[in-house]
């Protein structure tokens, strides 16, 4: 599938909180609402001014989904009326997790399928953590902003009946807008990177992530996952138009 890196990006979704070169809203894409749900790389760098762009966007709860000893001190404080949970995504210490490190180090969308089928439950957490969250916008993040967050965005659209080229699209945005933050740390391109890895397993990133969206049947995966169904009418009511 070919996919226009740019053109799903719409009026408003792309924000601009000083210190954060991934943000964005998921709003507009499928059903999703403007001001629902916002992704981004991890607020590490968000100046005070960062924050108060944020807390002005009515932002009211952060999902991270590092573990604890990934979390660097931050630029500036957040605001108190904020709420941060800690949500870990990757399932490690599993024989899922020294696999898949040994494949791709959980940096690229092949592991998606299989994250999903063999531990869904830390995205449900993560989903749930959404559905419950106090009134407000939910911004949710993990290091960069690419595979963990992009993983748990595609559920939420897909959801969200997102199409599924929106959905690659809104993930292959990361790439460029975190290149030169990569590129500032020391890491290689990382789209030149993860497609080798990709061209490797005779697949590429498209493919990858329309097979993954295919295979997720929505709701039922969340709620044979545990999500119930109050906490689904939440979501819904909390995430589409």
């Amino acid at each position: 599938m070919e996919v226009k890196r740019l053109a799903v990006v719409k009026g408003g979704r792309e924000l601009s909180w000083d210190g954060c070169v991934n943000a964005r809203d998921l709003g507009g894409l499928g059903q999703v609402r403007p001001g629902a749900v916002v992704r981004m790389e991890a607020p590490t760098r968000l100046s005070a001014a960062g924050w108060a762009a944020a807390w002005a966007y009515g932002v009211r709860t952060v999902v991270d989904l590092r573990h604890v000893d990934e979390c660097e001190q931050e630029r500036a404080p957040r605001p108190a009326g904020i709420a941060t949970l800690q949500v870990p995504l990757d399932p490690v210490g599993t024989p899922f997790y020294e696999h898949w490190q040994k494949i791709d180090s959980l940096a690229s969308p092949l592991y998606f399928p299989a994250m999903l089928a063999e531990h869904p439950r830390p995205v449900v957490t993560a989903v749930r953590a959404i559905a419950n969250a106090a009134p407000g916008c939910v911004v949710f993040h993990c290091a960069g902003g690419k595979d963990r967050t992009g993983l748990l965005a595609l559920v939420l659209l897909t959801l969200g009946e997102a199409a599924p080229e929106e959905i690659i699209a809104d993930y292959l945005l990361t790439y460029d807008r975190m290149k030169q933050r990569y590129a500032e740390l020391g890491f290689r391109d990382q789209l030149t990177a993860v497609n080798q890895i990709l061209t490797k397993h005779n697949t590429t990133i498209e493919a990858s992530l329309t097979s993954t969206i295919a295979s997720l049947t929505m709701p039922d995966f969340l709620v044979e996952n545990g999500l119930s169904d109050t906490e689904l009418a939440t979501l819904r009511a909390r995430l589409t138009i």
